[in-house]
C-alpha cells in the first residue's frame, strides 16, 4: 500500500531547535519517495480542517513532531479517520512515546515511522474529553500548572518545579466510585495512567499497557513529607503490587489498581492535567476508558 504521510511539527515544543528538524524530516521523506506535507501545530488544538485533506488526498499517516500535549490534541481531533499515527518526540516528558518504545533520537524515531508497525491501543476520556495517556489530580497537576507558565521548558526546569511544590504541597479530599463502591480518602495526588510514565523514562503506574483495555489508578495517600517521597520512590521503581481485593481507601502509603471507568468526586478542587498540559479544573469527573481507538505506528 502506498503510503501519503502528514507531518503536525510543534514549533515550541521541549527545548529542541525545530529548523533543522524540518529539514531532516523533508530530507528523509523525499529519499523513501513518499508523498507527505508539513503543517505547524496549532493553539487551539482542534485539527478538523485536515479532516477533508485526508479524505480527498487519501492520507495514509500523521506523523506528530511534539510532545504529550500535542499527540493528545492531534490523535482527539484525527483518530475517527482510517490514518496510522506516528511521533517524532520533542516535548518535555514524551510519555506515550516512551511506553511505546519510540527514542527521542529523531532519526531513530523516523525510521520507525518508516519501518515500524501500526497496531491499535487504547485511550480514555475525562468528562469526554480525550487522553492519550495520563491525567491527574494535585500535586502532579500542581506542576503541570507551574511549569505552563515557565518561560524555559526542559527536564531541569520541571524538575525544579517538583521540588519547589514538594516543601509545600498538601492533601485533597476525594471520594471515588469504582464497581459502584464509594472510596473516600485524603491525597496528595491521583494518576490515572493508560501508560506507565509521566514522561522522562519515569514510571508512575509499572503494570499499565497501552492495549489492556485497563487504567491504572495510583493514589498517593495522606502520610508524613519523608514517608510521601519514600512511597512514590517505591512505586515508580515497581515495589508496589497492583491491589487485587477490594479497595478501602484506607489504605496507608499507595493505592495502586486496575478499572476501566471511575468517577471522581473532587471534593477540594484540586489541579488537573490531561497527558501534561493544564486543564479546567472541574467537580466531578467521569473517566472512562475507550479500548483500541487509534493506531499507534510501534518498533517491530
Amino acid at each position: 500500500m502506498s503510503r501519503n504521510i502528514i507531518y503536525i511539527i510543534n514549533p515550541i515544543s521541549g527545548t529542541r531547535t525545530k529548523k533543522d528538524l524540518q529539514e531532516y524530516i523533508e530530507k528523509k521523506t523525499t529519499e523513501k519517495k513518499v508523498p507527505f506535507q508539513i503543517f505547524p501545530s496549532v493553539a487551539s488544538g482542534d485539527y478538523s480542517f485536515l479532516h477533508s485533506i485526508i479524505k480527498e488526498q487519501k492520507v495514509t499517516d500523521i506523523v506528530i513532531a511534539g510532545g504529550d500535549g500535542t499527540v493528545n490534541q492531534v490523535v482527539g481531533s484525527l483518530m475517527e479517520l482510517p490514518v496510522n499515527f506516528g511521533i517524532i518526540p520533542c516535548g518535555s516528558g514524551n510519555g506515550l512515546a516512551y511506553t511505546a518504545k519510540i527514542p527521542k533520537q529523531p532519526a531513530k524515531a523516523l525510521n520507525i515511522i518508516f519501518n515500524g508497525k501500526a497496531s491499535a491501543i487504547d485511550g480514555f476520556t475525562i468528562n469526554k474529553q480525550f487522553a492519550c495517556m495520563l491525567c491527574g489530580l494535585g500535586f502532579d497537576a500542581k506542576v503541570a500548572h507551574d511549569f505552563a507558565e515557565q518561560s524555559k521548558r526542559g527536564l531541569a526546569t520541571y524538575v525544579k518545579q517538583v521540588v519547589k511544590n514538594f516543601f509545600s504541597a498538601s492533601t485533597y479530599n476525594f471520594e471515588l466510585t469504582v464497581n459502584n463502591k464509594i472510596i473516600k480518602t485524603e491525597a496528595y495526588f491521583i494518576s490515572i495512567a493508560n501508560s506507565n510514565q509521566f514522561g522522562n523514562n519515569f514510571t508512575i503506574a509499572p503494570e499499565a499497557s497501552l492495549s489492556d483495555g485497563l487504567l491504572d489508578i495510583v493514589i498517593v495517600t495522606n502520610q508524613s513529607k519523608l514517608s510521601l517521597l519514600l512511597q512514590t520512590l517505591k512505586q515508580v521503581r515497581g515495589k508496589n503490587k497492583l491491589q487485587t481485593g477490594a479497595v478501602t481507601g484506607k489504605e496507608k502509603g499507595v493505592i495502586y489498581f486496575q478499572t476501566d471507568k471511575l468517577t471522581i468526586k473532587n471534593l477540594s478542587v484540586a489541579p488537573l492535567h490531561i497527558d501534561g498540559d493544564p486543564a479546567e479544573t472541574p467537580e466531578k469527573i467521569e473517566i472512562v476508558m475507550k479500548k483500541k481507538v487509534f493506531r499507534l505506528i510501534q518498533p517491530i
